[in-house]
């Protein structure tokens, strides 16, 4: 995809690691300038190395997504350093606690609400104000297949995951007319350390959910990148209020 976003500026949340350090790796392949926004400081710097590395630039924000006033200075920040935004990939999200209903503590909704709906609403407002500004943009949220078909382990983040689905739904349709799309990927299961967890202690399970995936295997972050990369490109023009499945599970 080398070229395919030349001279574009990207903003990239949860970039860390897993899916967003991807995702920044790959939007500094395809030409962009990239913002690393996250609460980790250590994981950051390391993919704004891994970027500088191969010749891309690369600018590292602190941000919790849950607060408005750190989302808006990110989006500040970028304009400063960059002088526009262009794409952003909003990606930062938790799993939470991994039980069934009645075994999750209610704080563990609270939270996994805060970050996974609240941080893309505060996120999708300041992008949104900058795109209009400068007439137009990309943006694409994570979601998850959890957020089409449901989880039984994971009901708060399969309802936060739901919800970034109405959300970029409804978003897109209010600023479809201003020039900037906005979208969603749906992952299934990607080989990150998040499976790992969802997963700890029972391998057999693992073996029986990646059987069951379609294509017989799980995804990788990488392909999950490559398909935010796409979504943000000319090559998507026509693309917006999508909820897009990656590796989807039966």
């Amino acid at each position: 995809m080398s070229g395919l976003l030349e001279g574009k500026v990207a903003l990239v949340t949860g970039a860390a690691a897993g899916i967003g350090r991807a995702s920044a790796l790959a939007f500094a392949a395809a030409g962009a300038r990239v913002v690393v926004a996250d609460i980790d400081a250590e994981g950051s710097t390391a993919t704004v190395q891994a970027i500088t590395q191969s010749g891309g630039e690369a600018l590292f924000v602190r941000v919790d997504v849950t607060k408005a006033p750190d989302v808006t200075a990110l989006v500040a920040r970028t304009v400063e350093h960059f002088g526009r935004l262009d794409c952003a990939h909003n990606n930062a999200g938790m799993l939470g606690t991994v039980a069934p209903l009645i075994d999750s503590p209610d704080d563990n909704f609270d939270r996994v609400m805060d970050v996974n709906v609240k941080g893309v609403w505060l996120c999708l407002k300041a992008e949104i104000r900058q795109m209009l500004a400068q007439g137009g943009g990309a943006i694409v949220n994570t979601a998850s297949s959890a957020g089409v078909k449901g989880s039984p382990t994971l009901p708060a983040y399969s309802a936060s995951k739901h919800a970034v689905v109405g959300l970029t739904k409804s978003v897109a349709l209010a600023y479809a007319r201003d020039g900037i799309r906005i979208n969603a990927v749906c992952p299934g299961y990607v080989d990150t350390d998040l499976l790992d967890r969802l997963f700890a202690g029972e391998p057999e399970r693992k073996e029986s959910e990646r059987r069951g995936t379609l294509l017989g295997r799980f995804g990788s972050a990488e392909e999950i990148a490559a398909t935010v990369v796409w979504l943000c490109s000319d090559a998507a023009a026509l693309m917006t209020a999508h909820a897009l499945p990656v590796g989807t599970v039966v």
